[in-house]
């Protein structure tokens, strides 16, 4: 299961994030997932618990927000929403698009419990 080495590196990623804003823990974090990124947002929130173990992030929570397909026709220009299976133009109906959303895997907020400073 990849979604195993996934959490994992969120996990690095959210503990630089953590060490940076001072924070003594992490309480959620929210990661957008497309349907042409190759990760089963069901299997990431099963392996999260286990990659945060031990960690800051661990008691956290994992919120996955689905991205949506989206393409940029080549043809007429417009930009629009399309499935897994046909990547065309939902104006003009061409097959010539290039794909703007849908293939990413994006950490986009984490929520920290930060250290109190007194001065």
């Amino acid at each position: 299961m990849h979604e195993l080495s996934i959490c994992q590196a969120l996990i690095d990623q959210v503990e630089v994030l953590a060490r940076e804003q001072r924070a003594r823990r992490v309480l959620s974090l929210v990661v957008g997932v497309g349907p042409l990124s190759g990760v089963e947002g069901r299997l990431l929130k099963q392996a999260y618990p286990v990659a945060a173990a031990g960690t800051l992030a661990e008691g956290s929570e994992l919120d996955i927000e689905d991205r949506p397909i989206r393409v940029h026709c080549k043809s007429c220009g417009e930009d629009s929403d399309a499935t897994a299976n046909r990547l065309v133009c939902a104006f003009c109906g061409d097959w010539r698009t290039d794909l703007i959303s849908g293939d990413e895997l994006v950490l986009t907020r984490v929520e920290f419990v930060r250290e109190q400073t007194y001065v």
